[in-house]
């Protein structure tokens, strides 16, 4: 019989994918053999996301994962933590006619450099000026309708998705008071198991190596696990730096894949 974990991680569970249910349960049990009490405590706390989102993104089944894209935690933020590694909640609209990106996307860093990198990939932008009146032709072009670009936070998700990311962080949870790091390292038994059904799965089907992509210094401490040699491993700084726009890995990486275009 499943172990039962308190109420609210069960409710969480239940809007994972019915694919991924034997390895989540499994990886949560990894952590309670550790930490008895961690469960319990983020039941009795306050953490995000809220809204029974913990595994949302987990809603892909495991055998359409084709990349493990993995960053540091939630946003610190209840309208911009989703459950999905980076996407803020808050976002709607990408673009301003007559101004650049919405403010919204400035206000997500993280989100602003990775759609920047992605402009720059698509040869839309020079990576020596994504300033914003360079930003302003982008969006001006961009909202018409025969550009052919994507024009929500939700388009972009979606596009993701489609290609078979699992968009992952370190910290399933941000709660005030905690340093990330501290929570990153009470999921890393989880986070294994997770590797590990991921390894396994493209063993039994005879696939590929997936790409794991890790972002900042905390998600690169995952690729010096065991579990992470069964991958392709691509890391980078986190997009909250300003150098990730001109990361030529990542823009490599993500110029085929076409995720501004509908």
């Amino acid at each position: 019989m499943a172990a039962a974990f308190p109420d609210c991680i069960e409710q969480s569970l239940l809007l994972a994918d019915p694919s991924w249910q034997p390895h989540l349960r499994l990886g949560l049990g990894a952590i309670t053999a550790i930490q008895p009490d961690y469960l319990n405590l983020l039941a009795t706390g306050d953490y995000l996301p809220t809204d029974n989102r913990l595994f949302a993104a987990f809603a892909l089944p495991i055998s359409s994962v084709r990349f493990i894209l993995l960053g540091e935690g939630p946003y610190p933020r209840p309208d911009s933590a989703t459950g999905v590694c980076f996407m803020d909640g808050a976002v709607k609209s990408l673009w301003q006619p007559g101004v650049g990106l919405t403010k919204p996307v400035n206000r997500a860093t993280s989100l602003r450099n990775f759609i920047k990198m992605l402009l720059v990939a698509d040869d839309a932008l020079h990576c020596d000026n994504t300033t914003a009146s360079a930003l302003r032709s982008v969006a001006d072009m961009a909202c018409t309708p025969e550009s052919g670009y994507i024009q929500t936070g939700a388009d972009l998700q979606a596009n993701l998705i489609l290609q078979g990311f699992l968009l992952l962080n370190a910290s399933l949870v941000f709660r005030p008071g905690v340093a990330p790091v501290q929570d990153a390292k009470s999921w890393r038994p989880f986070l294994r198991t997770i590797l590990q059904a991921l390894a396994d799965q493209c063993k039994s089907r005879k696939q590929d190596r997936l790409k794991l992509i890790l972002w900042g210094k905390i998600a690169g401490e995952i690729g010096q696990l065991p579990e992470a040699a069964q991958f392709i491993s691509l890391v980078s700084e986190h997009p909250y730096n300003l150098s990730f726009i001109e990361n030529k890995l990542m823009q490599g990486l993500f110029k085929p894949l076409q995720l501004l275009h509908k």
